[in-house]
């Protein structure tokens, strides 16, 4: 990596160039993709084929506008999946991913039950306020999102099961905490990042990152969705710009 060629010929990175844009990451991460820096921009390369909607970020600090539908959101009834109550919407282009994971459940004996897909702005507004009318402004700020930082609004993040801690020592949830990574799903709210992430952990909440995404979360950024949703926020036009085509 000594000098100014590139690391990896899919990119025009040269070591200091890379170093540049992982600066802001922690110690340990940085560690990680400097002993693999071919290998950690080959996966980059893998997401950047993939939509880049699929990684917009959605936090205390970047909302969605009230405005914001997906275009392309199916009912769940339609694919008899099962269902905790109601009805769930998602995006279409996320159900060959959903389809699959619950067939490898499945065939392992297990049931994935879906409890919330997309919600609107409005909807999310109602229960935010809920939550706050109920535990209280400082306990709904670390589990509810406002309206607009929700994202459920993307219509590619999901709740299974019951929507409590008791999720997480069911089967499905232990289920989902080995395998959703390989379909494309990722743990939003992992236990004890409640200061980076900005909520309470939840054992069951996923959003759909993609395959080559989830994958490069596992390797290269502690499997912390937050540290790649920032990295990506803050360098795809570079990351892009820097690709040799």
């Amino acid at each position: 990596m000594a000098g100014d060629s590139p690391v990896t010929k899919e990119f025009s990175f040269t070591s200091s160039d890379l170093q540049a844009v992982i600066q802001s990451l922690p110690q340990e991460i940085r560690a990680a993709i400097l002993a693999s820096p071919g290998d950690f921009l080959h996966l980059i390369a893998g997401v950047l084929d993939e939509p880049g909607d699929y990684l917009i970020l959605v936090d205390k600090r970047h909302s969605l506008p009230p405005d914001f539908v997906p275009g392309d959101l199916v009912s769940l009834k339609k694919f008899s999946l099962a269902l905790y109550f109601g009805d769930v919407t998602v995006r279409r282009s996320i159900m060959p991913a959903i389809l699959e994971m619950v067939h490898a459940a499945k065939n392992e004996g297990i049931t994935l039950v879906f409890s919330s897909g997309y919600r609107s702005y409005d909807y999310q507004k109602y229960v935010y306020e809920r939550e706050v009318k109920a535990y209280g402004q400082e306990m709904a700020d670390r589990e509810s999102a406002r309206p607009g930082a929700s994202q459920h609004q993307l219509g590619t993040a999901i709740d299974f099961g019951s929507i409590t801690d008791d999720f997480a020592a069911t089967r499905a949830g232990a289920w989902l905490a080995a395998h959703g990574w390989e379909y494309g799903f990722s743990l939003s709210y992992p236990r004890g990042q409640e200061a980076i992430t900005g909520y309470r952990y939840e054992s069951w909440h996923y959003r759909y990152v993609t395959k080559p995404g989830a994958l490069l979360q596992r390797k290269y950024f502690g499997d912390i969705q937050q540290y790649m949703m920032e990295f990506f926020d803050a360098y795809r036009a570079v990351l892009e710009a820097k690709r040799t085509k």
